[in-house]
């Protein structure tokens, strides 16, 4: 069979694409529709905008998520259009010409999702329409049955991914096989929980709260048994932090302050200090009470922290950590061998930066940033959502021990180290967040370089 096309540079087909490389790539618009036609207008109009629900709801940028809505308007010639996308709302605004007025469309995002098959179906279902020329009609039954979908996974599943990371963050932060155990089984009872509350409506910030006494409690009832558990329970905290904090809205957060839209970007800043601030307010409840009776806290020892030893040991658990927060995700099967490169090889970066002699700010940046680089050429491979490798990569590399560590100085009334740990593990977060953003833009440049800008339809070749 003989294809109808060729790319100038035959290096990749277009339906393989990342949507990233055809945004910029693609020619448009390539089946304008009547413009004239109010109706018609309106459901190209809606079909962006629900499109960009999905992606801002994931935890996507404003800037990647207004791209996502005009690369869909573009497509079916409304290549003229005003995009608004705020915190919870995207508007567009297309311009139909002098002689028409202008119509528009608002979609309010009412929910945030860790659903990343959902997002990587319609990551698949932009390409297939900028690739095959999809009508709008059937483009709007596509996206419904998507967003309709079950998980792939059962439920039991992603608790068992975000127990497994856990366990895996223990690992990775020194401890053993019995700390990775109770880390397990903690952190499974904390899902559990979440999950009822979520459903009778408690707050996030409860559910949090909640969440952070649940991780505390295992790890002080191992340090009153003896002193020699004493330094390793407050390992188990500190991988209950690290799950509680992976997944939130900081990558975007940072993301959008960079880029130019810091209203949004404060809007998601404060969503996740508040949600952090419910973990800190429950761990902290959790210790001041078992003070209060006379019950010993997890301390931290003065070496512990993440370094080369073991070396083997924690790449493995950095790269199953990956593997599982994607699993608790509900990714897709292909994406769980990027992720877990992905996670090796930031922790490999991370660990190898502070042995040379980096503090833990740069480290995790230039960890970060190999992470966006190297994860955004995996997911195109993998033909998965950057934005599923990037969150994957950077969750082992999380502050939850700095968090930890803040909260004890804190109760023993050491103020000035307590909000220095604190501060450094927010520092440590925008680190990994910019970082993941300067990766992917070197991965875009080189991607705009190397890849195809547009088709040639008068050549045919052997498939």
């Amino acid at each position: 069979m003989r294809s109808r096309w060729r790319l100038r540079r035959p290096f990749i087909l277009p339906s393989q694409r990342a949507t990233a490389d055809n945004i910029v790539a693609a020619p448009t618009p390539l089946q304008p529709i009547d413009l004239t036609d109010d109706a018609e207008v309106s459901q190209v109009l809606d079909l962006a905008v629900r499109v960009g629900e999905v992606v801002l709801a994931a935890g996507t940028g404003v800037g990647d998520t207004s791209a996502q809505v005009r690369f869909i308007a573009s497509t079916y010639g409304l290549d003229r259009c005003d995009i608004d996308v705020t915190f919870d709302a995207i508007r567009i605004t297309a311009d139909r010409g002098p002689r028409l007025p202008p119509a528009s469309d608002m979609r309010v995002v009412k929910y945030r999702s860790l659903d990343f098959t959902r997002l990587a179906a319609v990551d698949r279902l932009t390409r297939r329409i900028r690739s095959q020329v999809v009508p709008v009609d059937e483009a709007h039954a596509a996206l419904d049955e998507i967003v309709s979908a079950r998980h792939p996974y059962p439920r039991w599943a992603s608790t068992a991914g975000w127990s497994l990371l856990a366990a895996a963050i223990a690992v990775l932060l020194g401890g053993g096989l019995v700390l990775a155990a109770i880390s397990f089984a903690t952190t499974a009872l904390i899902d559990v929980v979440n999950r009822a509350l979520h459903q009778l409506g408690l707050p996030m910030f409860f559910q949090h709260l909640v969440g952070g006494v649940i991780a505390a409690a295992p790890a002080i009832a191992l340090a009153s048994i003896s002193d020699h558990w004493r330094a390793d329970a407050a390992l188990i905290v500190a991988a209950g932090i690290t799950v509680l904090l992976s997944g939130q809205q900081l990558v975007g957060s940072v993301q959008d302050a960079i880029t130019g839209a810091p209203i949004t970007a404060a809007a998601r800043m404060l969503e996740v200090l508040m949600m952090t601030g419910g973990i800190i307010a429950g761990i902290g409840l959790a210790l001041r009470v078992s003070t209060m009776l006379g019950i010993a806290v997890p301390e931290i020892a003065a070496s512990a922290g993440r370094d080369t030893e073991y070396l083997g040991i924690k790449l493995a658990a950095g790269a199953v950590a990956a593997i599982a927060f994607t699993l608790a995700c509900y990714a897709e099967r292909r994406a769980l061998l990027a992720a877990g490169l992905s996670g090796a090889g930031g922790t490999l970066v991370f660990l190898g930066a502070q042995d040379i002699g980096f503090g833990p700010v740069v480290a995790s940046g230039m960890a970060a940033t190999v992470i966006g680089l190297a994860g955004g050429l995996m997911a195109r491979r993998a033909l998965t959502p950057p934005l599923v490798v990037a969150a994957a990569g950077i969750t082992p590399l999380l502050p939850g021990l700095k968090v930890y560590r803040g909260l004890y100085a804190l109760l023993e009334d050491e103020s000035l180290i307590g909000f220095s740990q604190l501060v450094g593990a927010f520092g440590v977060g925008c680190a990994l967040a910019a970082g993941v953003i300067l990766g992917e833009w070197f991965d875009r440049l080189l991607s705009r370089r190397g890849t195809p800008r547009d088709f040639d339809p008068t050549y045919t070749s052997d498939r």
